[in-house]
């Protein structure tokens, strides 16, 4: 009965030796599922965002609103040879009085509404109304060439998280500034709203409107100088967009921003399907980031692993030494360590490729801001989950090497005494 409760003692504590070595590899797991899911994901929004954009050459400048007689430029670039539409963009903080005279920050976007509708791509398209819902879709109205003396729209469209916060609806009246003061606003008629798409990146930006480019230029001083008087007409970027089949074709895209650079030397002109290739190559050493960083946790897991597969030979020394008196080959007991080590490490990696899945879950609809916006773009690869997990194996492999070569070594006449 003694002898019996021994091994019984013995096998109980063998087991847990096991279970703790498949946990310590589970976690070791989880750790690069959650970063190749969650890190892959992301990327492949964004690279998926630019290749499916409605337009696939941008110009940009230095600083803060740097782009200098927008409406002649995109007149200009019009004239380039499969070029669809030319949308500028003029982002900036601005203050909205939605009641009382309070002020509240909002994130204004100046656009030429004709051209904006048509670069918005199939994630922001559902988003807005279209035809946008302003009078002038050209904006050369109240522009008036350069005079900027024309009658304005004075219309906005807002976020619908902005007008369900503060009680906005379509025609009513929403004042307007360049600062905090609300005697100096300008009063502008809600025309319109339109939703707010996700950030990947960031948070994303829910109190928002959207309103001529003119008209905000003029709001903030970019029209003409408010001192000298001198033209400005700034924005910060040009949305291009290719007509037809030049729009997919990588030549046809690389002639248009050549040509481009020609008319606009002194700004940035950036191809979307170069930035595409760029974010896909960081993608890339990202994963190789998220591999060396998990690899430390993958080495302590190894290594217990090791350790708890050499204390087993030390409890079955007598065993294996019975079985080599026998005449047991040393392949055959290679072999039985083997599927041991892959046993525990393959309970390991289903443990850690489960867990990892559950976190990034519970992330996706428990976690706050960013953090649940990119668990919710996870993706679960099938393909990086398995190398990721044969590659564990493998390593798995090669710790159970340690135990071969301690019960190999050990001196049969010594353990059968």
């Amino acid at each position: 009965m003694r002898r019996w409760r021994r091994r019984w003692g013995a096998l109980r504590h063998h087991r847990w030796q096991g279970v703790l070595a498949a946990a310590a590899m589970a976690a070791a797991v989880a750790l690069p599922v959650v970063l190749l899911s969650v890190g892959g994901g992301v990327a492949d929004h964004e690279i998926r965002a630019l290749q499916t954009s409605g337009y696939q050459i941008t110009v940009s400048a230095a600083g803060q609103h740097g782009i200098e007689g927008t409406h002649a430029l995109g007149a200009r670039l019009l004239s380039i040879a499969n070029v669809a539409q030319v949308s500028p963009v003029l982002s900036l903080a601005i203050d909205a009085f939605p009641s009382g005279g309070t002020p509240t920050p909002v994130l204004a976007e100046g656009v030429v509404p004709g051209p904006f509708g048509e670069t918005l791509g199939p994630d922001e398209s559902g988003l807005f109304p279209h035809p946008l819902p302003f009078s002038d879709p050209t904006d050369l109205v109240h522009y008036d060439n350069g005079s900027y003396a024309g009658t304005p729209d004075l219309q906005v469209m807002v976020a619908g998280p902005l007008a369900s916060a503060v009680g906005l609806t379509v025609g009513s009246t929403l004042p307007l500034g360049a600062t905090t003061d609300p005697n100096r606003s300008v009063p502008f008629t809600i025309s319109g709203t339109f939703g707010v798409p996700r950030s990947a990146i960031g948070p994303a930006a829910a109190f928002a409107i959207v309103l001529p480019l003119s008209e905000l230029q003029q709001l903030v001083g970019l029209g003409r100088d408010p001192v000298t008087g001198a033209l400005v007409d700034a924005s910060d970027t040009i949305d291009i967009a290719l007509a037809g089949a030049a729009a997919t074709d990588p030549t046809a895209v690389d002639q248009a921003a050549s040509a481009i650079t020609a008319i606009a030397p002194y700004y940035s002109v950036d191809a979307l399907t170069q930035q595409a290739a760029q974010l896909g190559q960081t993608a890339a050493v990202l994963t190789g980031f998220y591999l060396a960083l998990s690899s430390v946790g993958l080495s302590v897991g190894l290594v217990f692993l090791a350790l708890v597969l050499v204390r087993q030979v030390e409890t079955d020394r007598r065993l294996i030494g019975i079985r080599r008196a026998l005449g047991v080959p040393a392949r055959q007991i290679a072999v039985g360590w083997l599927r041991t080590s892959l046993v525990l490490t393959g309970s390991g990696v289903v443990a850690g490729i489960a867990g990892g899945w559950a976190i990034v879950s519970y992330l996706a609809r428990y976690g706050q801001g960013s953090v649940a916006t990119a668990a919710q773009l996870a993706v679960f690869d099938p393909l990086t989950l398995g190398l990721l997990a044969l590659g564990i194996l493998g390593l798995g492999a090669v710790a159970s090497l340690a135990a071969t070569r301690r019960a190999l070594r050990l001196p049969i006449w010594e353990v059968l005494r």
